[in-house]
């Protein structure tokens, strides 16, 4: 227990070293300073759930960091690990992530202490529930409160249960489904949720790699295409972000997991990988890749970008001098301690931080979000208008050519764009915006030597405008 709150302990402080390099470099007195660090309420709570023959006592927290905006947002998660000083940096981050990329949120975090693995799912359900009813009974949950989200050992599952158990508390609250997001589509839920963070993760790394000179900084050409990319964790954002760099050319030589990693410098099909894993149980003796044991092994392995998208602290003082990627793209939250930082600046390694990097997800619960307070898809009111819109154009060039476009040419025009469609385009438009203002920072501001030291200037600059604009200071 002493070694685990350590740990979690080093997390925290790491998120409030980071804040405390970037606060020297805004104009913000301490006051409003410490606000922003601060974690404004947190919730710890024990309540009785009856499993098997047995009442067990769950341990369960959420954690609201940031007051600045309204509701506050982030994920639940259902892990051993959960810890409050665990949530607290989590909610934290969130609150900087939200800032970032101009989402509206203040961020927030919850978590239940609990191995879902020795649970069945009604008792999951129950418990679940329970938590539910127990924030709702402190308004810790509302749609213009608190919005949770999935998070590790959470899903749609768990967030229907939710929106169910808060629907029966609250049956006059017609915006009742918009208490959280990463919901099912039938309950309200936005298509494009679940593949986001990965798709999110993409769209930064690409963005990034698309400035030649910074690429000529670090002994790399400009692009995806061609790139060499090791990705840890095979979960939803792991293998969303495995398929996207595979599509756009990448090469994934990569590839590791909590039972060992896997490398090609030929290349690894992210999707067959998955097959072998799926009739064999694991990723490793898969046809013509080099096995290996020892997870760590893997993130040593030589490769242009090296994308961390598994657990906290899996680069640290021991093993970052053995990194050999150019470009570390945190998908996970964590995944670089403070001193493996410090060892890979002085390599001269790119490192995308991750209170940018894996915003996708709660850019698309944002989306989510707003669709449940207005009741409406994305693109029922505009799809069939663009694609008359569309015709027409077609019709004009046809007549003034007095050439035909081809069917195919004419299938892909004629599209108008469905709710998936607009949720990507806003996605990708959110992390390109999102990645050029730290940059401007990162470029512009003396003394400023990385890319997360930017990031976390960004958030501050926004939330300290947004405190100031309240009126609370002087």
């Amino acid at each position: 227990m002493a070694t685990e709150n350590a740990e979690n302990n080093s997390f925290f402080l790491s998120v409030q070293r980071n804040f405390e390099k970037a606060a020297r470099h805004t104009i913000f007195d301490r006051g409003i300073l410490d606000q922003i660090k601060a974690c404004n309420s947190i919730l710890r709570i024990k309540f009785p759930v009856k499993i098997g023959e047995d009442v067990e006592v769950i341990e369960a927290y959420r954690v609201q960091h940031s007051h600045h905006k309204l509701p506050c947002k982030g994920g639940i998660r259902f892990s051993m690990e959960v810890d409050q000083e665990e949530v607290m940096a989590l909610a934290a981050l969130m609150t900087y992530k939200c800032a970032i990329v101009n989402v509206p949120f203040g961020g927030g975090k919850g978590g239940i202490k609990i191995d879902t693995k020795k649970y069945t799912v009604f008792e999951l359900e129950k418990i679940t529930r329970r938590y539910t009813s127990e924030l709702c009974k402190k308004n810790f949950i509302g749609p213009g409160i608190d919005v949770p989200a999935p998070d590790y050992g959470t899903s749609a599952r768990e967030m229907s249960w939710i929106v169910d158990t808060y629907s029966s508390l609250f049956p006059n609250d017609i915006n009742a489904q918009a208490c959280v997001t990463g919901k099912p589509i039938s309950q309200g839920g936005v298509r494009g949720r679940t593949e986001a963070t990965g798709l999110g993760v993409f769209f930064g790394v690409r963005e990034a790699c698309s400035f030649k000179e910074d690429m000529e900084k670090i002994g790399l050409t400009a692009g995806i295409s061609g790139k060499r990319i090791i990705v840890q964790g095979l979960g939803n954002v792991g293998y969303h972000t495995a398929k996207y760099f595979q599509d756009a050319g990448a090469t994934l030589v990569g590839l590791i997991e909590f039972d060992g990693a896997i490398y090609d410098e030929n290349g690894l099909d992210v999707d067959a990988v998955q097959a072998h894993r799926k009739a064999t149980g694991s990723i490793l003796n898969y046809a013509g890749a080099v096995s290996m044991s020892d997870p760590a092994q893997g993130l040593e392995k030589p490769c242009d970008i090296l994308i961390p998208a598994a657990l906290e602290s899996v680069i640290d003082k021991n093993n970052a001098e053995r990194i050999q990627a150019r470009i570390i793209g945190e998908a996970a939250n964590g995944p670089l301690t403070s001193e493996a930082d410090e060892i890979l600046q002085s390599k001269g390694v790119m490192v995308i931080p991750d209170i940018y990097l894996n915003a996708g997800g709660v850019t698309v619960s944002y989306f989510e979000w707003l669709k449940s307070l207005s009741h409406v898809r994305y693109g029922r009111l505009e799809k069939r208008f663009s694609e008359n819109m569309y015709k027409e154009l077609i019709d004009i060039i046809e007549s003034t050519t007095e050439k035909q476009v081809s069917k195919l040419e004419r299938k892909m025009i004629l599209r108008g764009p469905d709710e998936i469609d607009l949720v990507h385009s806003g996605l990708e438009d959110t992390m390109i915006g999102a990645y050029r203002e730290i940059r401007d920072i990162y470029m512009a501001e003396p003394g400023v030597e990385d890319l997360r030291t930017a990031a976390f200037i960004c958030a501050i600059n926004k939330i300290g405008v947004a405190y100031q604009e309240l009126g609370i200071f002087p």
